[in-house]
Order: structure tokens, then sequence, then C-alpha cells
């Protein structure tokens, strides 16, 4: 039985990581992954400020129809525009909104796939304009969701309706026509969500209103006030109950709202004080929560999880650990549940600081998968802690490089997750400073608020702040597969090693023991060259080991 448990586990980590990213892998890099992933000519001119949408979800036939309001600031002149909406959706018409408010429908509309192209001819751009933009369609539909994006219709176990998307990777663009790149972030969105009157849509941000339509139809009013990332910007419809409290945190008092279906209520009530604790954890150590205008809230998903902006999915079965497992085998990974902790976790790393390029998305999961970790840490100790992320180690796979290829909307590995999180933790054992590390984390947070970001970015704010130049161990685990290999060999009361596998002058210090008392663990700061180091008359000639804490391998030579 033990031995079937761990394949089990084996495997669905081995799922996580090939399938955890929709784009990632070495799929051919087609035209329209660049449309998609290009931030050029057609979108650097103009800056989204708001994005006004208005859907109906027309449950009968899976499709929906509406309208977006885009509101945009011109940084420099230009005036071909590329508005992105994936196929088999429609885009209808596009009207500007011009001087003394005069309406323009834009004639001249050129369709290339996913991506829509226009110009505003001679009318002159204002300072701030607007478009709308209106649209129908039958959305492309999420076969296994979260892992592939798209509309999810699905069916409550009493057999009432169930919709929302997932679309990360995929782009919104899949159900609503926008600027569909990272780059650029709306500094504000608003839903007006029309569904069947039977039912409740739970949107981004907080709720504004409800209109009956008095024709079987009610329209929900959602808003966000914050700069928010396109894919996290979902509804969810369904037989919602709802429930609240007031985190007193760093800010002040924090509305964290709970959104279950509604036969799942008295369970969820218990079930889901592990978002309070996340957030008292979390807030420690990556400081005040990022949207507190916004609140917080988990609301029930037909899909397994995900980060969307104020409004994080749950789907995870109200289970402890990932569907009722332990990803790090460690024990200490079925004491939380996954999704509470790791979705919650983007709040601060994805939603308060996102990058740019989706080839930089270890910034995202790499962060947040540490912060299971530190949630760990925060309630069951250091060992526990280090117990869990030397577990993880298990599921990455070294097939391709973490960081993945730029302008064509393409993620790198999936070891961004588990691998991501150890690099992170080799940097915080070679800080040796807890106090240091949480200000980085904190630092971070601060320094990059509400911004996109580039990986050099962060890694030169690491390297800054911690007074280490980081920069090969970014190379060697964000831009390699190879492990670094400590070669070493042991002669009477003399130890001799160096690095191998590992980048050019890649200088990560390591503690190692020469035997079991404190005074036998020493720093040595290894190069691609031998170096021995000469001991006392206590050493057995043998002993030689690496801190767990070091993401590497060891070679042992005669």
């Amino acid at each position: 039985m033990k031995i079937k448990i761990q394949l089990l586990l084996i495997a669905i980590i081995s799922f996580l990581n090939s399938f955890a990213q929709p784009l990632s892998g070495n799929k051919p890099i087609t035209h329209a992954d660049s449309l998609r992933g290009n931030y050029g000519a057609t979108r650097d001119w103009w800056n989204v400020l708001k994005y006004d949408l208005h859907v109906t979800f027309n449950l009968k036939d899976s499709s929906i129809n509406g309208y977006n309001v885009l509101q945009f600031k011109v940084l420099k002149k230009g005036n071909l525009m590329q508005i992105d909406l994936q196929q088999p959706m429609v885009l209808d018409s596009i009207v500007y909104s011009g001087e003394l408010g005069k309406q323009i429908k834009i004639n001249s509309v050129k369709n290339d796939g996913n991506a829509y192209f226009f110009s505003f001819g001679n009318n002159t751009l204002q300072n701030t304009n607007y478009i709308t933009i209106f649209y129908h369609g039958k959305p492309t539909i999420a076969v296994r969701p979260p892992w592939d994006g798209g509309l999810i219709w699905a069916n409550d176990k009493n057999k009432n309706p169930f919709v929302s998307v997932a679309c990360q990777g995929l782009g919104a663009s899949v159900w609503y026509p926008c600027k569909d790149h990272q780059t650029d972030e709306p500094d504000s969105a608003e839903m007006h969500i029309t569904i069947p009157d039977s039912l409740v849509c739970v949107g981004n941000g907080k709720f504004r209103g409800k209109t009956n339509n008095n024709d079987g139809t009610a329209t929900y009013d959602w808003a966000v006030v914050n700069p928010i990332n396109n894919y996290t910007i979902i509804p969810y419809i369904g037989k919602y109950e709802h429930f609240d409290e007031i985190f007193p945190g760093e800010k002040g008092n924090l509305s964290m709202d709970y959104w279950v279906l509604d036969y799942n209520l008295v369970k969820a009530k218990e079930h889901f004080k592990d978002a309070g604790r996340m957030m008292k954890a979390f807030e420690y150590w990556f400081g005040p929560y990022p949207f507190y205008e916004d609140g917080y809230k988990l609301v029930e998903a037909p899909h397994l999880g995900m980060e969307h902006q104020s409004a994080t999915a749950y789907g995870n079965r109200y289970k402890k650990g990932y569907l009722g497992q332990d990803l790090s085998r460690s024990g200490w990974g079925l004491k939380w549940d996954y999704i509470i902790v790791h979705e919650s976790g983007h709040e601060w790393f994805a939603n308060n600081i996102t990058t740019k390029d989706i080839a930089d998305m270890w910034v995202h999961e790499g962060f947040t998968t540490y912060s299971e970790v530190l949630f760990t840490e925060y309630y069951y100790g250091k060992k526990a802690g280090e117990d869990y992320v030397t577990g993880i180690r298990k599921g990455i796979a070294n097939e391709i490089p973490i960081i993945g290829r730029y302008n064509v909307n393409r993620e790198g590995s999936g070891d961004m997750y588990a691998k991501g999180a150890n690099m992170i933790h080799n940097i915080r054992t070679v800080i040796n400073n807890d106090a240091l590390f949480r200000q980085i984390l904190r630092g971070l947070n601060a320094t990059f608020y509400h911004q996109t970001v580039t990986t050099k970015q962060i890694e030169d704010y690491i390297t800054k702040t911690s007074g280490f130049d980081f920069s090969t161990i970014f190379n060697q685990y964000l831009r390699t597969i190879q492990i670094p290999v400590l070669e070493y060999k042991t002669e009477n009361k003399s130890v001799s090693y160096k690095y191998s596998n590992c980048v050019d002058d890649f200088n990560m210090p390591l503690y190692v023991s020469f035997g079991s008392g404190e005074k036998e663990s020493q720093l040595i700061k290894p190069t691609q060259e031998w170096q021995t180091i000469h001991l006392a008359d206590w050493y057995d000639g043998k002993t030689f080991s690496v801190d767990r804490n070091f993401y590497i391998n060891t070679k042992k030579l005669d």
C-alpha cells in the first residue's frame, strides 16, 4: 500500500509540472503567438486606464454577448491600435467617443486571427479616450480547467448551473475584447454581468448592486479600484451563499468574504478558517494585503483554483493538502488547504507584482510556492518549512529552463513552482539572516506595489538589498536545466571540493558538515577550481555532507 501511495503522489506531481501552465513546453511558435506576445507599435503608444464590461451569459446555448468600454490614455504619437479577441468570438463593431462626446464608428477594422487592427484616421485623439467594443459568440470551452483555458459551463451536484472562466496563459481575450498583454493592467475595472435571476454572480472587488430586469434575468455589478491583470477579471455564476469576517490587518480592517454553493455553507464556515490563518502569516512575511480597498474573497469555483485578484477561485473539495494529498510527502502539507494558501499567496506575487512577459512567470509561481513554505514555517516551525521545501524537489523535472521565450506569449517550464521555490530557499540560506530575508520579501511588495516588472528588476533588487551578487545563482536555476554538482574527495584530515555542471563563475556558498557536532559545520565558498580545507584531529577523514537546504547534488571522487 505504501508503494502505491508513493506512486500516486509521483503521478500527481508530474501532472502538476506538466500541465500547471497551458503554454509551457516546446510547442512551435506561431504567428498568433507573436501577435499576442509582442508589445510593439500597435500597443506601446497607449495605456489602458479602465475596462467597463457589460456581458450577458446565455446559459441555454453557451454563448455570451455584450460590450467593453475601454478607457485609454495616449502615451506618445500613434494611431494603429490592436485589440485582442479570440476566435470563435466575433467582434461586431467599435465606436470611438471623440471630442464633446461625439460617437464615431470605426469602419475599417482588419482581422488577423485573434487580433483586430484599426486606426483612428484623421480623428484627433485626446489625452483620455474611450472606445466601445461590441462582440458576441460562443467562447472556447475549457476541457480540463484550470490547466486549459476557456469558459466553464458546468452544473453543481443539484444540477444547478455553475459557470465561470479560467484563462491564465490562454488569455482574457478568450471571453472579452481587451489589450491582452500582462504589461498593461487597467487601473480599475467594472463588470456588469447579466444572468438568469435564479442565480448569483460574484466578481472581483466590491459588490455595487443588483438590477432585476423583469425578464427572467438580473444584472450584477462588481468593481475593482486597483490595477488588475486581464486574466484575473472573472465572473462566477451559481447558487451561492455568503458569509464574511473582518481581519484586523496592517492597514486596518480588511473585509474577507466567502461565496460558496448553498449546500456547502456549513462546512465552508469551518474549513475556510485557513483563509484567516493565511492572511496573518502572509502579512507577516510579505507586508499588507495589496488590495484593502477591494477586499479579499474566496469563491467556490467549478475548477480547482486560480489567483483571480480579490476573488480567489476555490475548488479543492474542502480537503487539506492538494485534493487530499501532500505534494511534499513530508506530512506538513496535510495541515492546511493547498488551494487557499497557494492561490491566495498570488495576491502578493502575480496580482500585486505582475511580470510584463509570461516568460518570467517564475516570479509568480516560484515565490508563491515558497509562500507555502513560509506558511508552514509560521505555524509549525522552521524545520517543518525545511521539510516541506526539500520534499517538493521530488517533482522537479529539469527538462527545459524555467524562463521561457520572450515576446511570443510563451511560458517556461512547470519547474517554476518547485524549482523556483528551492532557488529562493537557496538564496535565503545564503543570506543566513531571516530578518533581512523578510525585509526583502516585504520590500519587493512595497517597491513594486501594483506594478508590472521584469525578472531583471526582481533579481537586481534581491542582489542589491542582500549585499550578495546572486546573478550566477539566478542564471543557473532559471536559465539552465543543470543542477550544480559539488565534487569532493577526502584524504586523511583534509577535504577538497569544487563545483561542476554549472554556469561560469557560479558562486553559491555552502554550509557543510564534517561530523555530528556544531563545531564541525562550516561555511565554504566553492568555485570551479579545486580548494582544500585542512581539519583538526577530531575529523574522521570520511564524513562530509552539504546542508539539505541547498538544492545541489554531490559527488564523491576516489
